[in-house]
């Protein structure tokens, strides 16, 4: 333990030494912390990367991340079935572990590091005019670099889903699987119905908060908001965010679903295993196998009953694409031979944006300024005890459920998210947040110089239901090329409308008495390329969201679910694909319509039924407890 402990202490002294202090020390000291017995909070060993794979198998899972994950551990609970999960990225990291550092894996190995189109009618402070789009090049997907937010969505979403002509996916019949994962710490939350525990998924409250967390509370009640439990009965209102960590570290998908079960016989999984193509048979249009990139070769595994895609709203549709499954006239551009006509492959894109650098500047000194809060007090904290600084989700400490005066309050179906923080964009000093996000030097200098590295809390007012859509199309036939990303933001005339009032009911909240006791006073500098516009109207609002356009990273819809006579949908409520037998997508794909919050508690949801879904069809019982409010 002393020598353990001096490795970490002379590893933060060398680095500070090295970057002049601050905020540079923590890769090297989290490769020192490996070093310190890691396994003491890990007690789950690592996946074993399998070389030695079958020809074939039962089930073949494309994607390890936070819907793939859940598929191949529950389908490989069937002892006689054999399961191969393939996962473009690696493991994860003592890194990735670290909540404060979720920013800075975006961008990293572990991030797909996808952009979209340029645009003129988002993202235009980002270089390029393009949206930096962040998915999980890793097992465990985007739970291993997202903030860790575990929020369900509302009642009406999924009974929205249902009445749209997908049976099994009401609120009441999705409740089960959003409970069968769920492992509650919060003993008051866990004795009641909206919660469960004993499942594979951690959700627990925050180790660590600063004080602003409870004054965000007392704010929202100040503006007449019920403090909730945005989990439970009632959506609309103010809550602390809940987290899927695991003592003080992340609790990746990867961690909760397929660690546990890394010694299955019947479980394979396959790392830097790039899947390029589904294999079709050009006669029945049945899926067979799957053809993917390892070790510098094309392999080929098949599936004796199906292929699921589990790659995510991006990798998905552009893996049926590339197999020939999708709108005719474009895969045959490509060069592709086509097999199934499904126009809606790719379409349907749907995301929750923000907009970015709402900053509220305090002064009282209880925020998260990176380089005050990022020691080695706090980093001895974190190694020992796994709570302090280093827990906190980049700052991340309280929703608010809000209604804009387009949103007929009596229903509870709110129309914006605040995601608020005891951080901002210049927390850190301009550098690792600017980045993440794609935000130009020069903006960033013109708006936040002033106050980089001062005392700020932000407010980040989300779109709940867009109704902007994007699409995704091939590039080309190769499978290394990104697909093409066009996002569509803002081209709605109503979703510029909520964001507008969205942002300026931020704006109340951070400037409520309850907030004005920490000095609070919003950070009123004009937006560049918006100089012309009268300050503080709806137009400037309206252009600044154009400038400062953040995605929360939610894409999803692009293999829609939807009956037989919908021309978009691409698999049906079984989430099997149209006229390809043996082909399913599981994943936020599926997504009829984006749900109201964070997305990856509904991703999880739908690994489950999905899962169950395989089971009966190939003939398992399944006993499923009936939920009832």
């Amino acid at each position: 333990m002393v020598f353990a402990v001096s490795v970490v202490v002379g590893a933060i002294k060398t680095a500070t030494a090295l970057v002049g202090g601050a905020f540079w020390f923590l890769p090297t000291f989290m490769l020192a912390f490996a070093y310190y017995n890691y396994e003491l909070f890990d007690p789950e060993n690592r996946v074993i990367n399998v070389q030695q794979l079958r020809t074939e198998y039962d089930f073949i899972v494309v994607g390890g991340g936070s819907a793939g994950a859940v598929v191949a551990s529950r389908l490989s609970e069937i002892a006689q079935w054999n399961v191969l999960l393939l996962e473009a990225g690696g493991d994860e990291t003592e890194l990735s572990d670290v909540p404060i550092l979720s920013l800075y894996l975006h961008k990293s190995k572990f991030d797909w590091k996808y952009m979209t189109q340029p645009t003129s009618s988002a993202c235009l402070a980002m270089e390029g005019h393009r949206c930096s789009w962040t998915r999980g090049k890793v097992l465990g997907g985007s739970s291993v670099l997202n903030t860790m937010l575990y929020v369900r969505g509302n009642k009406r979403d999924f009974d929205e889903w249902a009445l749209q002509g997908n049976p099994g996916w009401s609120y009441q019949e999705v409740m089960p699987y959003f409970l069968k994962s769920e492992d509650q710490r919060n003993p008051y939350l866990a004795r009641n119905k909206y919660h469960a525990v004993g499942g594979p998924l951690t959700v627990q409250d925050a180790p660590y908060n600063t004080p602003l967390s409870v004054a965000f509370i007392q704010a929202g009640q100040e503006m007449g908001y019920d403090h909730v439990d945005i989990n439970g009965r009632q959506h609309t209102g103010f809550a602390n965010f809940q987290y899927n960590m695991r003592r003080g570290s992340r609790c990746s998908l990867a961690k909760a679903f397929l660690r546990p079960v890394r010694l299955r016989k019947n479980l394979h999984v396959a790392l830097w295993s790039h899947a390029t193509k589904v294999l079709i048979d050009q006669q029945t249009h049945r899926a067979y196998g799957v053809q993917f990139l390892r070790n510098g070769r094309i392999q080929t595994a098949l599936a004796r009953k199906e292929v699921i895609l589990s790659a995510g709203a991006i990798n998905s549709p552009q893996l049926l694409l590339l197999s020939g499954v999708g709108h005719q006239e474009h895969v045959s551009q490509m060069g592709i031979t086509p097999i199934q006509d499904l126009p809606g492959v790719g379409n349907n894109l749907q995301d929750h944006i923000a907009m970015g650098g709402l900053v509220f500047k305090i002064d009282k000194p209880v925020s998260l300024v990176m380089s005050r809060t990022v020691n080695i007090n706090s980093a001895m904290r974190y190694a020992f005890y796994g709570d302090g600084p280093l827990t906190s989700s980049v700052g991340i400490e309280v929703v608010g459920f809000v209604n804009t005066k387009y949103q007929n309050a009596t229903e509870d179906w709110p129309d914006i998210e605040f995601m608020m923080t005891s951080a901002s964009t210049p927390s850190d000093g301009g550098t690792q947040t600017r980045v993440a996000h794609g935000l130009r030097e020069d903006y960033y200098q013109e708006v936040y110089r002033e106050i980089s590295s001062t005392d700020v809390f932000g407010i980040f007012p989300m779109i709940m239901r867009p109704k902007s859509k994007g699409f995704i199309r091939l590039k080309s036939k190769n499978p290394k090329d990104y697909p093409l990303m066009y996002h569509n933001y803002l081209t709605h005339p109503d979703d510029v409308r909520v964001l507008v009032e969205g942002v300026k009911a931020a704006v109340a909240v951070g400037e409520t008495q309850t907030m004005r006791r920490f000095g609070a006073r919003f950070h009123r500098k004009a937006v560049p390329g918006c100089e012309k516009v009268p300050l503080y109207t709806d137009a400037y609002w309206e252009c600044a969201l154009r400038q400062y356009t953040m995605s929360i990273y939610h894409y999803s819809g692009t293999a829609k679910m939807g009956p037989a006579n919908d021309p978009e949908a691409v698999v049906d409520a079984r989430l099997r694909v149209y006229g390809v037998p043996g082909l399913r997508v599981i994943d936020a794909s599926i997504m009829p319509t984006i749900t109201s919050g964070n997305i990856n508690a509904p991703v999880v949801m739908i690994g489950e039924k999905g899962a169950d879904m395989i089971k009966q069809d190939w003939g398992v019982a399944i006993n499923v407890t009936e939920w009832h409010p």
